[in-house]
């Protein structure tokens, strides 16, 4: 069971922090969600957040609309701290001061670093020195511009305790992808046109790259659906 700080940054319930909420947490109009949020957008079971093994994991449960962590649509994910859950017209900080804080120290970055900020100079987390209902927010911040990377300078671990098959299936996938790349760029050619550089990639590779994008968009649903067979 994990304990999990989320601050509610856009929304009716603006300023709201949702402290040491015990795993697990689900979200949504109704009033038996562990955090109700007051939006017509959102469902009435909207999401949930699960601990597994230590790792906070957010699951949106098919609602009408869907989820976005960051301004990228997402099914499942594991959590990390400074990620901006946007569901509906409400955006949810996930950690508290001190763990996203943390975090921007093991990256090597400062705290603005982590926030998912487009436009004017802002910030999206409480500032530091005041309470954590005290939030200096940028005038423009809302769930529809608002976008950064799902993996800030981070690779994700492979799963582990795999059987032989899944091993096998999941070095497949990764064979596959490596391939499809690596064809892209053996065949780019690089050039410099008025001091501007760029790149030059045959169609079909190009083709193959979108193709490629797809089978991943696949992947992912069907990774996010424990009820679908992956590939």
């Amino acid at each position: 069971m994990a304990s999990v700080t989320l601050s509610v940054l856009e929304g009716l319930e603006r300023g709201h922090i949702f402290r040491n909420l015990h795993t697990p947490i689900t979200i949504g109009r109704e009033e038996v969600n562990s955090v109700q949020l007051n939006d017509e957008r959102i469902s009435r079971l909207h999401a949930k957040i699960q601990d597994d093994h230590g790792q906070v994991i957010f699951t949106d449960l098919n609602s009408t609309n869907g989820s976005r962590i960051n301004g990228h649509p997402v099914q499942l994910r594991i959590l990390r701290p400074g990620d901006h859950l946007q569901l509906g017209r409400c955006t949810l900080l996930f950690g508290s001061n001190e763990e996203i804080a943390e975090r921007a120290h093991e990256l090597g970055v400062s705290v603005d670093a982590l926030l998912p900020l487009q436009g004017p100079h802002g910030r999206s987390m409480p500032a530091g020195g005041l309470s954590d209902a005290d939030f200096s927010l940028a005038d423009n911040i809302n769930s529809d511009h608002m976008l950064s990377p799902l993996f800030f300078s981070e690779r994700p671990p492979l799963p582990a305790g795999l059987t032989t098959l899944q091993q096998a299936r999941m070095s497949d996938l990764l064979a596959c992808i490596h391939e499809q790349l690596q064809n892209v760029i053996l065949t780019a050619v690089e050039y410099d046109e008025s001091g501007k550089g760029g790149i030059d990639i045959p169609w079909d590779r190009f083709q193959n790259l979108l193709l490629l994008q797809r089978d991943l968009a696949k992947w992912l649903q069907q990774a996010a659906n424990s009820d679908s067979e992956m590939p």
